[in-house]
Order: C-alpha cells, then structure tokens, then sequence
C-alpha cells in the first residue's frame, strides 16, 4: 500500500509515479483549455453556420453554456483518484504524459488508454483499463478519455469498491493536492485485502481541510452510502433525515448533478430547481455545481418563488402560522368553487340575419360537465366559453351547410351574450383578487371556512380595514402564500423535471403545496433534520410533509454519521436532543480530532474579541454567532480591536471571521466556531432550543461557547464533554 508525501523521504519508484501522475495533469489541463478554445472558436463563428435568426440564438446559447461548462479552475484538482482494474495490464502514464504499458498478474498486455465508451458502459470488460476520476469528462486530440467523469458508470467502483467487494479494482488510488498542485498519492490493494477506509490520510486530509468562503464539492470524499442516494433514479423521490455534519446538503446537490449528467436533455428542457431557507444559505452553496460543469440549474428561497405581491407588511406570528395551515387550502378551494354558479336562463346570440339560442338545459350541463373535470378555475372558464361556441357552431353549421371561419368563432367567444353568461356562471378571477375577497368580507370568509376554522380563527384572519383594492393591500409574506395556492387553483403552473428542498423541516404545510405544484411531474430530493426545526410550523414528522409534497410513497433514509463535525461537539449539542421532542436518532462523528471549550465569562464582549484573536491563529474561518440584536455590537467590537469581519451573505469576502444571526446561520459551517450567550439564543424565539441545536453544530474544528448567563437547562443535564472547560475568564 505505498503512499506518497512530499515532505517523506522518496524511493525511485515512487518519484517515478509521482512525477507520471504529475505529467498526466498537465497533460489533461492542456487538452482541457483546448476543448475550451474549440468552444470560444465555434462560438464565435456559430452565426456564421446557422441557417437563420433563430437557429443562431439556439446555438449561441448551447455554445456559451459549454464554454462556461469547460471553465477550469487551477487551484481546484482535475482528478482526485485513479481505478486500476486487474486481470491483464494497465495502461501506465509517464513523465511524458504518453501511456506506456506494465504487465500485471496475467501477464498480457494493453497499450494506450481506455475507449471513450466505457465511460457509458457498466457492461464491459474492463479488465486491464486504468482511468483517472475526476469533476469532468476531460479528452485529448483522439477524443480518447483522459479524465472520467466521477459520475460516468465505471466511476461507481471509485466509492463503491472495497476489499470485501472490490468490482473487480486491484487498486484505487487517491491524490492530495495543494493549490491544484499534485503532492501525493495513496494506494489501496483492493484485490489483496487492503482497505484504508476512513483511515486514509488523504481522504481524512480532504474531509478536514480548513474552508475560508463557499461550500466546496464533494466529489473526492462521498462515502458508500452517500453514493447510493447520489445515483438514486430520477424516477424516484427521497427524504435524508441528516444529522448534522453528514452531507445532506451535499448529497442533494450532487444528485442533482449527476441527474443533469444522466439524463442531460431532458432535465435542460424541463428544469432542476434547488430550493434553499435563505439567500445567505443559496450564496454559500452557490459554487458547487458551477465546479462540476453544471451552470444551468435554478436557485430560489421558497419566499423568491412565490413572489407575485410584492410584501411590505408584518403581522403577528399567531396569523402568520394560521395562513400557513394546511387547512387554508380548503378553504381557498371552497371560495374559489363558490364562485362557479347555475344558469339561470338560456342565451340568445345574434348572427347577421340569424339568431342561435342555447336553452337552459344544455347550459347547465356544460357548466357541471366542467365543474367535475377538476380543472383550473381559470382553464375551466375557458372550457364553457369553447363549449358554449361549439353548440353555437353548430347551429350555424347545420343552417349555412358550410364551417365557420376562425373569425366567425372568436367573434362569437367574445360577443355580449356569451361574456355575460360566463361571468354570471364562471366569473373571471385573479388571486390577488381572491385572497383580498376571502380576507376582507367576513360572510364570505365563513362560508369557505365554515367547519374548517373556528369563529376566533375566523376573526384573525379578517383584516380590520382592508384595503379598497387588492393592487392597494399591504401584503405579507403568509398572504404571498395564500395567493400562489390561489394561482394554482386557478392556472396550471411550470414546473420542474428535479427540485431539490434543502432545510426542509422548517416548510410549512402551504409552502410544501407550493413546491409540489412546481414538481407535480418530477420528482424531490428532501434534505432535513427534524431536530433543526425552528420555524413555528417546523415539521416533527417527514410523511407529514411528503405527503404535502405530493410524494407520499418517498423512501426515507437517515444519515446519522457524520465526517465533518468532530465528535465533541456533537456530544454536547445531543445533550439539547431529548428537550426537542422530536423522533430522530443521536448524530455520531468519525472525527476525534475536534475541540470544545465551554466558559463562563464576565465580560462577553471582550471575551468574544479574545477567543476571535485567539481562532486567527489557526487556518479556516471563523464564524461568530449570537443572537440576533446582539450582532451589530460584536461586530462593531471587533472593528475596534481590528479584526475586519463579513456578514453571512457576502460568502466571497476576504475576511475570515464572519458575524452571523443565529436566525441566519442554518446551513452554514466554520472552522472555528463562538457561541455566544446560548441562553440569549433561546430566549429569543419559541423554538430557541431548537435554535441552539442548529447553532452548535456549525463547528468542524473547534467550538467556544462564552456564556455570562446559565447554560440552557438541557446541557446541563449531563457532564460536559471531556476537554471542556467552565473557568471564568
């Protein structure tokens, strides 16, 4: 199992492949940049070959899309591991960056690299092929492969094979780099037993590697049974109750690149949408599929996808929560069916010198043959006007012996007799306009909620001095809600071919309603833990929320260990589990290499200011989190001591130390973590307990918890972990 290190003394042979491996990057950065300028070239003559106007704006976009997709970043590696598949020989790259060829166990020989098709194709032999894993699909001049795509088929042996089921690998090689630098390599006999598993220093190196800025991708480090949630099919939907710290996030924006991988054409028509709690969180994520060549995926808070009303008022959370019970679907869908109404008399259109009547019975009949389709109110309506026309075609038909023109038809759908029976039967409506009805008119309210809501909900949901019109109303965000539900019953919204929902369990019932209308024929990946739920509709059961989602039958799978959160750490943010009734299993670690300091402390702003000075002495970021009317303050500490500090949405700062909200800090990691005053945290919201667990679970290095006032009661319930401390300072 040879291993490799710069810094370690170096044999001939071990030189020998490092300084291969070394050409081969070379070697695939330049064929990398060339299949970027044949890109730069086609775009910029593509006008030049299209047959029109339109052909050309098609290929200038699927041009520029590919020369994003080729992008190269030098400090970024373009391959983190290599699969030897035994049984005959390998090809083996030299200095050069030629494939030259070594004999193995069977004593045959293949020379040059492996057939491009492979990378497509689980059935083949592979015998006595090695392939570099990397970001990207990367080729030279001969289109041969020099680089596969981690999620091409072969590359599954990459995070699947081990020493008990080694897929027919002999040896799987990983690479640690520095700054896109080779610097060492570490092997795995895979077909004589030899196994590294979470011990491989490399991996363990890539796992903990300090992070200052974005969330980086993952492609080096998933585990086996990330791996199974990545390939999932995209037929079908899954939830991950994850733990904090076990790449849940991860795991949802790699399938979705590896989805947009596999079924490419389809998912570019029909869309990937990745749905995340805040805009804070979307920055943080925001590189990841970028640097796995996928440029093309939309990214939205549920809050941007509901944005028909502009919002502008606040109410009180009571309200807030009662707009976003599942219960304000059916009343909507009471108050837009009470629209619909039964004819009353027949109609009679003028015609030239005829006149067509429609009698009573066979406006009634079109009207409740509508109404049990179960269409949008607004496709509905148009359905009666169609309907209506056609008995009028008729009629002109039989009498004039000839069709009518398509004139003849629109005129007949616009003319007085027909519009005022479709606005006495199927009036037009807007949701704007149903909402302010709905929430205005106490009679109407009752009637849609009538066995719903109680008399005292009722009453909160009435505005006390509604606006004139809907164009004036002040609305609030639950309102904005209220009004996408609204939009759904009345038009069939676009939707997505893959939604990916991170921080699911803090949707509400009417949130999740709002997602499914936009996944109705695609599926979801649903990325939550339970146990971080802080909204006041947070979610203590997953089928709950599938079944809001429309994926009722989604399998749902924990991860519970993590890679990234030292076990310290997670010890004592579990001491908060059994306050936070809720049903999920305790996270574990991997990871014994973290720290924990926990202090009682008399001054906690000078004592923040210390414990940041103190974090800068190590690398990583470092992320200070409290409460939120006490961050100004600390940031305004530091900038006196010095300290230059960012704020949660500018993920691109230079700054390493970063003041963040404890309402804005889900999602988000640091190296070095200060917690300050948990018992402010937890007094600031309902669920602050819930908060706190969130809050504590940001460190994967090291975690400082200052506190003037006493610890939340849970964590005092169990002794602290070993290595912390209470001494005051």
């Amino acid at each position: 199992m040879p291993a490799l290190d710069l810094d370690s003394p170096l044999d001939s042979d071990l030189d020998a492949d490092l300084a291969a491996e070394r050409a081969h990057l070379t070697t695939s950065r330049a064929a990398l940049r060339r299949m970027r300028e044949r890109a730069e070239s086609l775009f910029a003559t593509g006008d030049q070959v299209a047959g029109d106007s339109y052909a050309a704006e098609t290929l200038g976009r699927t041009l520029a899309r590919r020369v994003a997709e080729l992008a190269d970043d030098p400090t970024t590696p373009l391959f983190f591991g290599r699969l030897d598949f035994g049984g005959t020989t390998v090809s083996e790259p030299t200095a050069s960056g030629t494939a030259s060829t070594k004999t193995t166990d069977s004593g045959h020989t293949h020379s040059g690299p492996a057939p491009a098709e492979t990378a497509a194709d689980t059935s083949g032999d592979h015998d006595g092929r090695r392939y570099h894993v990397g970001r990207r699909h990367v080729s030279d001049e001969r289109g041969e492969p020099l680089v596969l795509d981690w999620r091409a088929p072969v590359s599954r042996s990459f995070y699947r094979a081990s020493a008990r089921d080694p897929q027919g690998v002999a040896v799987r090689r990983r690479f640690g780099f520095s700054n896109g630098v080779l610097t060492s390599f570490e092997d795995e006999r895979l077909d004589r037993g030899e196994e590294l598993g979470t011990t491989s220093r490399i991996l363990t190196a890539e796992i903990e590697r300090p992070r200052v800025g974005p969330m980086r991708d993952i492609v080096a480090t998933i585990q086996p049974e990330q791996d199974e949630l990545v390939r999932a099919d995209l037929a079908d939907s899954i939830c991950v109750q994850g733990a904090p710290g076990t790449g849940k996030t991860a795991v949802g924006l790699h399938r979705a690149a590896y989805l947009l991988y596999l079924h490419r054409e389809r998912l570019r028509r029909a869309g990937v949408l990745i749905v995340g709690p805040n805009k804070a969180f979307l920055s943080y994520i925001a590189a990841v599929l970028p640097a796995l060549g996928e440029v093309e995926v939309e990214q939205a808070t549920v809050e941007e996808l509901i944005t028909r009303v502009p919002v502008r008022a606040v109410e009180a959370s009571a309200v807030a929560a009662l707009k976003h019970d599942v219960r304000m679907a059916s009343v909507l869908r009471r108050a837009v069916q009470a629209q619909i109404g039964s004819p009353t008399d027949s109609i009679t259109v003028s015609d030239g010198s005829f006149r067509w009547r429609i009698g009573l019975e066979p406006l009634h009949r079109i009207v409740e043959e509508t109404r049990r389709e179960g269409l949008p109110y607004g496709t509905g309506r148009e359905r009666v006007r169609a309907r209506v026309v056609s008995l009028l075609q008729r009629q002109a038909e039989a009498r004039r012996a000839e069709s009518p023109s398509d004139a003849w038809l629109r005129r007949m759908s616009r003319c007085r007799p027909v519009v005022d029976f479709l606005d006495a039967v199927w009036p037009a409506l807007t949701p704007e306009g149903l909402v302010h009805g709905l929430l205005s008119d106490p009679g109407r309210l009752a009637a849609a909620a009538d066995g719903l809501l109680s008399d005292v909900e009722q009453a909160q949901l009435t505005w006390a001095k509604p606006a004139r019109t809907p164009k004036a109303t002040r609305w609030t965000a639950a309102d904005a809600v209220l009004i996408d539900e609204a939009t759904g019953l009345l038009e069939r919204p676009s939707g997505f071919g893959h939604v990916v929902v991170d921080e699911a369990q803090d949707l509400s019932p009417m949130q999740c309603r709002a997602i499914a209308r936009r996944s109705e024929h695609g599926s979801v990946t649903l990325l939550g833990d339970l146990a971080q739920g802080t909204a006041p509709w947070a979610a203590t059961d997953w089928r709950e929320s599938l079944a809001h989602l429309g994926k009722p039958d989604a399998v749902v799978v924990p991860l519970t260990v993590g890679f990234r959160v030292p076990a310290e750490v997670v010890a004592f943010a579990n001491l908060l589990l059994p306050a936070l009734a809720v049903d999920v299993p305790p996270a574990e670690s991997l990871r014994h290499d973290g720290g924990l300091d926990v202090r009682t402390v008399t001054d906690l702003t000078s004592a923040t200011v210390a414990e940041v000075r103190a974090a800068l002495a190590h690398d990583g970021s470092v992320g200070v989190i409290a409460a939120d009317d006490a961050v100004d303050g600390l940031r305004a500490a530091l900038a006196e001591a010095g300290v230059e500090t960012a704020t949660a949405d500018d993920v691109a700062a230079a700054e390493r130390v970063t003041v963040v909200p404890a309402t804005l800090v889900k999602g988000l990691e640091y190296d070095h973590v200060v917690v300050v005053e948990p018992a402010a945290i937890v007094a600031a919201e309902p669920r602050g307990l819930h908060r706190l667990y969130v809050v504590l679970t940001r460190a994967v290095s090291r975690l400082a918890v200052l506190h003037h006032e006493p610890l939340p009661a849970p964590l005092l319930s169990a002794p602290l972990p070993t290595g912390s401390a209470t001494a005051a300072s």
